[in-house]
Parts: structure tokens; sequence; C-alpha cells
């Protein structure tokens, strides 16, 4: 649920503007707001799981997120709704880290990777099917009230879960019992924020002055940085970036995620905007993606124990042949039978992608220990979620300029969007090869598990 409404909403946009007279810069918060309040507290919510109760503070986030939910279905007014999906987001993001901490601490070895490769699966799918599931709902109920289904079907999906973690999910194992780190909590949060708003809000907030809250975050940063260095109770665990395997593979989840994540916002804004097509159809013609995706990510959590790293430098080199395919497809066939033309190459690009997900957060996490699990994974994801606001604002505006340029050539600005995914994706393929090289070829991650 958490990560299908990152993406699940874009669909929506015109029914909520029409129904809810919402602004442009409305629009924009309902999308940036979920991702910047997501990204706010990962790394909070998940030292708190990791010094508390995993399964308790999951349980807390995902009652919220359905209250949450509740509050944007039955929105009457657009800042109603805004405010909804700020806490969304923040529901969002304190029961995530929970996933791959409980992961940290329930499985090891080749059991571990198996676990994050379902884990990876779901990534992968809720990622690129938001837009299908969105288009489907739209269908069924109507524009006028069919947005709204999409954030009321959290209710009954999430009361069910609430019931079904109580039940399964086991009794806390509490990691290190210190405090919770109020100074490195606001520091960190206040640099998050001052780094993702400009690209969030790039297309809204006009003029350069923006770009200095990225400067006045990066200070932010070190003064966090600084200040766990000598506090006695850190909230991230400094010591942790000192592991190849977690410096160099937070590194790649970071470009990789600004890469892949860029792909469905240009393409579906090609298709409905340039082509015509529904939402619906926009939604399925990336379907391919998703079901390459979940298949591999799964296999990949299989494997990634007995190849390790190379299977990621694999993976990265499909999603690289399959950008390749895909521009050439546009390049030849631009018109309305793009979506079929671009089918077989998404498919290429999502089985990459579903062996880079999973098994490099199983590498990355493989030398951490599980009582610092939910922390590790909070850094990780948050690196994930500014990767998505650099790639999705630095795309987009390529590929505007591009339209803009050429005076509504969707497809001519659809590839030269796709040449800054490109560069993203090479970035993370170079940065899996000095790690690949620096392990030796194949890091021993049933020893580290």
């Amino acid at each position: 649920m958490t990560l299908l409404d990152v993406s699940i909403v874009n669909v929506a946009l015109p029914s909520i503007k029409t129904a809810l007279h919402a602004s442009e810069g409305g629009l924009q918060w309902i999308l940036s707001g979920y991702a910047l309040t997501f990204g706010l507290v990962l790394v909070a919510s998940g030292r708190i799981g990791d010094a508390r109760s995993r399964r308790a503070t999951f349980m807390a986030g995902l009652a919220l997120f359905v209250l949450a939910s509740a509050a944007c279905g039955l929105a009457p007014t657009m800042l109603w709704l805004v405010i909804a999906r700020l806490v969304q987001g923040v529901a969002g993001g304190v029961l995530n880290p929970q996933v791959a901490g409980l992961i940290q601490q329930l499985f090891q070895g080749a059991d571990r990777g198996r676990a994050f490769g379902a884990l990876g699966a779901v990534i992968g799918i809720a990622t690129a099917v938001g837009p299908v599931l969105g288009g489907v709902l739209i269908q069924v109920a109507g524009n006028e009230t069919g947005w709204r289904w999409i954030f009321l079907i959290n209710i009954p999906i999430g009361l069910v879960a609430l019931v079904l973690a109580r039940r399964l999910l086991p009794a806390p194992v509490y990691g290190e019992s210190q405090g919770l780190d109020p100074v490195g909590v606001l520091l960190l949060g206040a640099a998050v924020v001052a780094i993702m708003l400009p690209f969030l809000q790039e297309r809204t907030w006009h003029g350069q002055a923006k770009w200095l809250l990225v400067l006045a975050g990066l200070v932010l940063l070190a003064v966090f940085v600084a200040w766990e260095r000598h506090t006695d109770a850190p909230m991230v665990n400094l010591a942790l970036f000192r592991l190849r395997s977690y410096s160099l593979g937070a590194g790649i989840a970071l470009l990789y995620f600004a890469g892949f994540t860029s792909i469905f916002f240009i393409f579906t804004l090609y298709l409905q905007n340039g082509l015509g097509y529904s939402a619906l159809g926009a939604g399925l013609a990336i379907t391919p993606f998703a079901l390459g995706s979940g298949v591999a990510s799964a296999a990949g959590g299989r494997a990634v124990a007995r190849l390790g790293r190379p299977l990621v430098c694999g993976g990265l080199a499909l999603v690289l042949l399959g950008l390749v395919l895909t521009w050439i497809a546009v390049e030849v066939h631009p018109g309305g039978g793009a979506a079929w033309w671009t089918a077989l190459p998404l498919l290429v690009a999502g089985v990459g992608s579903g062996l880079v997900i999973s098994p490099n957060q199983t590498i990355t996490l493989s030398e951490v220990p599980f009582q610092q699990g939910g922390s590790a994974a909070g850094v990780l994801q948050t690196g994930q979620r500014v990767g998505t606001a650099v790639g999705i604002a630095a795309v987009g505006s390529v590929f505007f300029a591009a339209v803009a340029g050429s005076r509504g050539d969707w497809a001519s600005a659809f590839r030269h969007g796709l040449f800054v995914v490109f560069g993203f994706v090479v970035a993370a393929f170079a940065l899996s090869l000095l790690d690949l090289f620096g392990h030796g070829g194949k890091p021993d991650v049933r020893h580290h598990a």
C-alpha cells in the first residue's frame, strides 16, 4: 500500500483537479508532500523500531496509514487532502523500515536473501503497477469518485493487515537500550526536507533561489554527522559507512532509484499527453516492466547468496539494454502503437530491475547487525527517496524543456528524458563494478548474513 501510493495518484490528478478545483501547486503537493514526509521519518522510525519494538512501530504506522487513507478518500477540500497526504506519508515512513529490520532479525544466510527477494518483488511490482491499479479504479468507479477509491481501498486491506501483524509478527527483541537522539532526529529531518523540497517543487517554484535550500541541507547534514560522531546515543551508527558493502550498496540504490522511477513518470506523460492514451491504457503499458521485475526479484533473492555482486552488475546491464531498446522502439515507432513496441524492451529492463533491487538490498545490509537493521534500512530507503526526487526533477526538466523546444514532439521529449535516465543507471553500474572488483567478484553474503 505505501509504495503503491507513491505512483497510483499520478493517474488520478485530472479527476482530483476537477472535483476539488485544485491548482497546479496543490496537485504537486499531493505528490511531493507524500514523498517528503515519507522520507522525513524513515531513519528515526527505523531507530525507534530497533530500540523499542518493531512490531509495535509497524502496527502504529499501519494504523495511522489507514486513518490517513480514510481522511484522503473523504476529503471535502484540497487543503484537507494535502494535509491527509502529509500524514499518510509519515505513516508509510514509520512502518517501512520495520520490514527490513524484521527480515534482518528473523532470517540468516540464503533464507535472508530469499526474504529480501520477496520484498524486492513487492517493491518492483508496487512501484510499477500503481498506474494500472489507479486506472482500473477510476474506470470502474468513474472520474468523479474514482480518485477517492484510490485511497479508500486501503482501509479494508489495512485493517486485515493489522490483525495479521498482531498475530504473526514476533514479540519484541530489543536492540540497544539507549536514547533515541532527538537532536539527531531534528538535524537529519531538517536536512532531508531542505535537500528534497527544491527537487520536489522544481516545476512550481520558479527562479534559482530555491537551490540555496540544497546547500543549507548539505550544511545541516554535515552538522548531523558531526553530532552523531560525538553523541553518546547516536541515531545512526556512522560506523556502518565504513562497511564497503553498505556504503557502496547505498550509493547504487540512490543512483538506480533516480533512474528507474523516472521512467514511469515520463512514459505515462508521453502516452497520455502525447498519444492520447487513457489512464488505464498508460498503466497497462508499464505492466511488462512490473511483471519482469516481480519475477526476477524473487529469483534474484534466491540466487544472491550464491552469486553476490555480479548478479547486481548483470541486472544493471540488462536495464541499460532495455533502455537502449526502448529508445530505438520509440525512434522507429513513435506513434499510437508505441506501447506495443516498447513492451519487450520494458520487460527486459524490468527483469534487470528485479535483479538489482532485492539483491542489492541483501548485500547492502549483509554485514549490518540485526540490532541496527531498522535504522540501517531507514538510511538506505531515505537515500532511495532522495534519489527518486532528484531523478524525477532532472529527467522531468529535460523532458518538459524538450516538449517546449520541439513544439509538442512528445516522442522526442521521451527520448531526451531516457538519456538522463540512462546516465543515472550508468553511474549505478559503474559503482557496482567498483564494488565488484573491490570484493574480488563475489562478496560472501552467506557469511556476512
